[in-house]
């Protein structure tokens, strides 16, 4: 099959919602239920590319749902050419804006055209994008969240040993910045100090608390700091990032490449970690990655494990890739973790693949 001549035909997208196996507890939100868009792009030619997107409330999928269908309507009979389609697919939003839940819904189908325009070329991603099949380092985000520093240590040593970690993120943000010290300070007692630890203040301080608790933990060997302030607070980010030695980490509500490059020009930050489905899937990613890979600054990865593995074996200062599970119980084959690296699959395109079963158990008629 010549795969320069996919036509996409539909697009179908489908709401399910999973349970948590540890609920997110940050400053800023609790979250139990974890909602997924499924997104099969169908080709005239048979090949069938899949994505999916992960928005943090399920209502959201009510707005992002009839959104994706209407880029398929309008893009019907489009040859599969994942940088023209995100164009496209970006225009025909311009009077509603190029970022919040349109550039999602663009991401989603991007991601999916991808994955069919690999599978039609009979290669994984990462070979199609010039790359080639190989291990990814990776670090647990599975949990540790604001919980008691006892408990918090006692599941740091269980997530390391899920796939023989290196590397493990948690939350801090508690009320009393007293207890995230201890809690800092007990796991690393549990998991020693070859562990890299990354924390995450998930959005939830001001600059007066930022200032006083990034500097109370500046001096513990922490591999990064991560997202102290609200997202588009980038004058504060750069104040932070120029008293620390700590390197400062932002970027997973980046909306575009743009986004990034403002940031950089900011100095707003040491390291940038963008989220696919805000990024602007695997074409918007590969524009971001260019960017900071002109300006030397490392970028590690947001969610969605398996299409972060394609692209970070292209990415120049590819960093860490934040793995979670939080997908693995609607794929019929969850990617493997061994020795802290993710490893890819030798399959065409990305290797997904939907668990029918499960899907029909979590699928939801309304959100």
């Amino acid at each position: 099959m010549e795969f320069e001549a996919l036509t996409l035909e539909r697009i179908e997208a489908r709401p399910v919602v999973l349970k948590l196996e540890r609920p997110v507890i940050a400053r800023i939100a609790t979250i139990t239920d974890w909602p997924l868009i499924l997104i099969d792009l169908y080709t005239a030619e048979g090949v069938v590319g899949r994505s999916y997107l992960e928005p943090y409330l399920p209502k959201a999928m009510r707005y992002l749902i009839p959104a994706i269908h209407d880029l398929g309507e309008a893009l019907k009979g489009r040859r599969i050419a994942p940088m023209e389609l995100f164009e496209a697919a970006r225009k025909s939003l311009h009077f509603v804006g190029y970022e919040g839940m349109s550039m999602i819904a663009v991401s989603g189908l991007d991601m999916a055209a991808w994955d069919a325009l690999a599978k039609a070329a009979g290669l994984p991603l990462c070979a199609l994008l010039g790359g080639t099949v190989g291990p990814v380092p990776a670090y647990n985000s599975n949990g540790l969240w604001l919980k008691s520093p006892a408990e918090v240590a006692a599941e740091s040593l269980v997530l390391r040993d899920e796939g023989g970690f290196r590397g493990l993120k948690l939350r801090l943000g508690r009320d009393r910045p007293a207890d995230d010290l201890a809690t800092i300070e007990a796991v690393r007692e549990a998991v020693g100090h070859d562990m890299a630890l990354m924390v995450d203040f998930n959005q939830g301080l001001h600059i007066g608390e930022a200032l006083e608790r990034c500097h109370a933990i500046d001096d513990l060997g922490l591999a990064w700091i991560e997202e102290p302030l609200v997202y588009d607070n980038l004058r504060g980010t750069a104040q932070l990032a120029r008293e620390l030695n700590t390197p400062i980490q932002i970027g997973e509500n980046f909306y575009g490449p743009r986004a990034l490059h403002a940031a950089l020009q900011m100095k707003a930050c040491d390291y940038v970690m963008p989220d696919f489905m805000r990024i602007g899937g695997v074409t918007g990613w590969l524009r971001a990655a260019a960017i900071a890979g002109a300006a030397g600054i490392p970028v590690s990865t947001h969610l969605y494990p398996e299409v972060a593995a394609h692209v970070m074996r292209v990415t120049e200062t590819a960093h860490w890739l934040e793995w979670q599970n939080w997908a693995d119980p609607i794929l019929e084959q969850p990617y493997q973790i061994k020795d802290s690296e993710l490893h890819i699959p030798d399959v065409p395109g990305v290797g997904l693949a939907w668990n029918k079963t499960a899907v029909a158990a979590h699928l939801v008629d309304s959100v």
